[in-house]
């Protein structure tokens, strides 16, 4: 890790000399696994290794049904009852790609929500920050064509309303739906484009993932003080830090393999549970469903979507300031995708010199009540585009966008925040002791 003190890697025996001269593969696994990592870490530090996981699962599941997917209009729905009914174990591979989707989305929003409460999007961590939010965005491309692959009612018209959505665009939206969808209207092209992308995406969320881990293997990794490392000497640095192996490996092994019991138990005995019964009826053109909704992962942000209707006051005035370009339809494109732009600028939005919400008594009320309005999101995602709905829909999107436009920047000028520990050494002895474990031996005399 850049500026954190640690022994690196030594071949010894002429093989791993030789090897590690020409391609030094063992060091770089060899840092990876002993990098110096915060004693203190929290269990909100377990959801990287369930996010890896995730990904390798849906890569491998995902090679493994492309070999008896058949991507065409007139097949496709046959294909997926084939590989439920007549592949071997193929109901499993559907069932664990399908749900592993909703898992990955569980962890990246943990990830992303223990991001915010902890700073770590702050300094130095910024361009870590943006590469996170990148991989979430191409997350929510792939979930979004997996979902119109198996080519059933809520897929079919699902791709409708969303691509539709590109079509708002002033000027070249039309241009830009025709080409995503490959033709006028949902169909065939639509399916082979939204396959061929599908299969490609997870390899570049790979290869982000591989960029995003070692930019805060260079930074450093946050911990739940905020307070960084010390970097002076390596007998400083260890005195906060622990090599990842064994115990942060272990510690997030066991974490895994809690949730694993868990998501198997949902693929064994529950596996349609998150999904929409619509979508084992085969697409059919000429019948629309009676509630379109996606699936739960993209609610919060379907909600924001359809809750600036023409009759919201801030609509109109966009619509008249912009002679008509901004209408109600491109303002709701705008602000969904804006509600994601916000989350990538908080690292300039909270003015804070502190951290870690742990220190920020006014910061975890608003930071909670921003838990809340997400949950709300999602449920009124699902619910009919009527009253009260449209009503609460607008109210609690509103909110979303005032928390990272003018709650954190305020709160870092009208707050006062706690003290903090001088450095984790500090939290970590202070938190082994007030909860029975055992301190470490000082590392200094005490002063007379």
């Amino acid at each position: 890790m850049a500026g954190i003190p640690h022994d690196h890697y030594e071949p010894k025996s002429s093989g791993e000399k030789w090897l590690h001269k020409r391609l030094p593969i063992v060091g770089l696994l060899y840092d990876t696994l002993m990098i110096p990592t915060p004693k203190n870490l929290n269990w909100m530090w377990i959801w990287g290794i369930v996010l890896t996981f995730t990904l390798a699962l849906q890569i491998i599941t995902g090679i493994t049904l492309v070999m008896h997917y058949t991507p065409d209009a007139d097949m496709a729905f046959a294909s997926v009852e084939h590989i439920m009914r007549d592949v071997n174990g193929g109901w499993a591979l559907r069932y664990m790609h399908q749900n592993g989707a909703s898992l990955f989305f569980v962890a990246v929003y943990a990830h992303i929500f223990r991001g915010l409460y902890y700073g770590s999007y702050k300094a130095p961590r910024e361009v870590t920050w943006i590469i996170g939010i990148l991989i979430y965005l191409l997350m929510m491309g792939t979930a979004f064509m997996g979902y119109v692959l198996p080519w059933g009612q809520m897929s079919f018209w699902g791709a409708t309303v969303i691509t539709g959505l590109f079509g708002a665009i002033p000027f070249i939206g039309e241009t830009l739906q025709t080409w995503l969808l490959g033709g006028p209207a949902v169909g065939n092209y639509t399916l082979t484009r939204f396959f061929s992308l599908h299969y490609l995406f997870p390899f570049v969320i790979a290869g982000l993932v591989i960029v995003h881990i070692w930019a805060f293997h260079s930074t450093g990794n946050n911990n739940p003080t905020g307070v960084e490392v010390r970097r002076g000497s390596k007998a400083e640095a260890e005195k906060d830090t622990v090599p990842f192996w064994p115990y942060y490996v272990i510690k997030d092994l066991f974490a895994l393999a809690i949730i694993l019991a868990v998501f198997f138990a949902i693929v064994g005995f529950m596996p349609n549970y998150l999904g929409h019964p619509d979508n084992y009826i085969e697409a059919n053109p000429l019948a629309t469903p009676a509630h379109i909704v996606p699936e739960w992962y993209f609610l919060p942000f379907y909600a924001i979507l359809r809750a600036f209707t023409s009759e919201v006051w801030v609509v109109q005035i966009a619509s008249f300031v912009t002679g008509g370009i901004i209408d109600a339809k491109f303002f709701g494109v705008l602000a969904m995708f804006g509600a994601i732009a916000v989350m990538a600028l908080a690292p300039w939005l909270d003015t804070s010199s502190v951290r870690s919400g742990r220190y920020r008594p006014q910061f975890k009320w608003w930071f909670a009540l921003l838990i809340v309005d997400f949950f709300a999101l999602m449920w009124l995602g699902a619910m009919p585009a009527e009253e009260p709905y449209s009503s609460l829909s607008l109210i609690a999107s509103a909110y979303w966008f005032a928390y990272f436009l003018v709650i954190l920047p305020l709160l870092g000028v009208i707050e006062k925040p706690l003290k903090r520990p001088d450095t984790i050494e500090a939290d970590f002895e202070a938190h082994a002791s007030a909860t029975g474990g055992t301190k470490t031996e000082p590392n200094v005399a005490p002063a007379e």
